[in-house]
């Protein structure tokens, strides 16, 4: 299957851009708002121009509204510019100038290890064994085009499938923006919001299981253009839940995304 497009128009230049989502950016829950992912993307790509001789390793979003799909802008400032670790924070602001989600992350300035050390080997998903089928969720609660139409292309891991429950996930993605070359945690930003549904334990048609944050750490740089998720989520009585996944390129592991869920019936 083909990709066409990106998640986002952009109009204006430098602390006065404004980001219009496309489509390919609109979340199944809502018409009027954002697949939560894509605009995590905008908030890495923000603080990594703030810290370019810095890696990003830890991006945590909180999601205190949905993010609007008729635009919003992206603000972020360093917080503490340290030589090895430096930290920084950004917000997402609507068209009518309110907070929407804010975010915290964490960046450390790579150097070489003075420790002969070898991690432990791991056994990884491997994309050789994948095969291609829809996206986790099939359509959305609206009658809208929306993330998984067009604008991602899914593969899933062997025993792995769209049904959900403990599962590996492959996903392409359309760039965050048309031309504009993404780093690797912006790039696998998408992927790493797709854990409550990827590992969802019931229904779309009977359950709603949002997200109210997104953790991201990433141990090393993702390569490619091709991530997998490999998701389990825990959903207790009281409604309250938590999407566990372990992040991957081709390559191997690069890291892990959390998700605080509110599950609730459809």
């Amino acid at each position: 299957m083909g990709l066409n497009g990106a998640f986002f128009d952009v109009e204006g230049s430098g602390a006065e851009e404004v980001f219009r989502p496309t489509d390919h950016c609109r979340g199944p829950w809502d018409a009027d708002a954002c697949h939560a992912g894509p605009p995590s993307g905008l908030i890495a790509r923000a603080v990594e121009r703030l810290l370019p001789d810095h890696r990003l390793a830890r991006l945590t979003v909180e999601l205190s509204r949905p993010v609007p799909h008729r635009g919003f802008r992206v603000e972020a400032e360093v917080a503490r510019a340290g030589r090895s670790v430096a930290t920084a924070a950004a917000r997402i602001i609507d068209m009518d100038g309110r907070e929407v989600a804010s975010a915290r992350t964490h960046h450390l300035a790579p150097a070489p290890s003075p420790l002969d050390v070898t991690s432990a080997p791991l056994v990884t998903p491997s994309f050789d064994d994948s095969y291609p089928d829809r996206f986790t969720v099939a359509r959305s609660m609206h009658d809208l085009p929306a993330f998984m139409d067009g604008g991602v292309e899914t593969r899933y891991g062997a025993g792995s499938g769209p049904e959900g429950g403990p599962t590996v996930m492959w996903l392409r993605t359309v760039p965050l923006i048309t031309g504009e070359t993404m780093s690797g945690f912006q790039r696998i930003c998408p992927l790493a919001d797709c854990g409550n549904a990827t590992s969802r334990n019931g229904s779309f048609d009977d359950w709603a299981f949002l997200n109210t944050d997104l953790n991201v750490n990433l141990h090393r740089e993702p390569i490619g253009e091709w991530f997998a998720i490999d998701s389990v989520s825990v959903w207790e009585p009281d409604g309250i839940g938590l999407s566990d996944s372990v992040l991957l390129d081709v390559d191997g592991r690069v890291g892990r995304a959390t998700q605080t869920l509110m599950v609730r019936s459809a």
